[in-house]
């Protein structure tokens, strides 16, 4: 895999929204600094929040599960899946919320992440099409492995 592309090294998923570049790539995920590869995915050119074709890129694209909004795609919606099946992540937001009031979903999508502990790296290619072929060769090397993914 590491053939493939080269890739940065691994950040917590607060860092890598900050150090990602707004650039087409492709992206892996774990849970904890030293588990297994968890999810493999893909940004092309991104709009920016005005509508206008800005680059987003990685950068975008991670932004977006780190603000909840991603809580019904891709990895946002992998991780929220996962914590919404462990029961003391369900008793624990019921307490936040009998204590603070209800949340937004898109702030359970938030702690869903949190919960999940992500660890992200990436690398950067041309465009759209050159990310789905990265994201196609990368995934092909988790043949073995379960992921999140749901289409593979």
């Amino acid at each position: 895999m590491n053939s493939l592309a080269e890739w940065s090294n691994w950040e917590p998923l607060a860092n890598a929204i900050v150090l990602a570049p707004r650039l087409p790539g492709v992206y892996m995920a774990r849970q904890g600094l030293t588990g297994p590869v968890i999810y493999v995915g893909m940004a092309g050119e991104r709009a920016g929040r005005d509508g206008r074709r800005a680059p987003q890129g990685l950068r975008g694209r991670l932004a977006v599960y780190a603000s909840g909004k991603g809580a019904v795609s891709g990895l946002g919606e992998a991780a929220f899946d996962r914590a919404l099946a462990d029961p003391a992540w369900i008793k624990l937001q019921l307490a936040q919320m009998n204590e603070h009031g209800p949340q937004r979903a898109k702030a359970w999508a938030r702690a869903a992440l949190e919960w999940a502990e992500i660890y992200i790296r990436w690398a950067t290619v041309m465009d759209r099409l050159a990310a789905r072929e990265l994201e196609r060769q990368t995934l092909a090397t988790f043949d073995d492995q379960e992921l999140w993914n749901r289409a593979r």
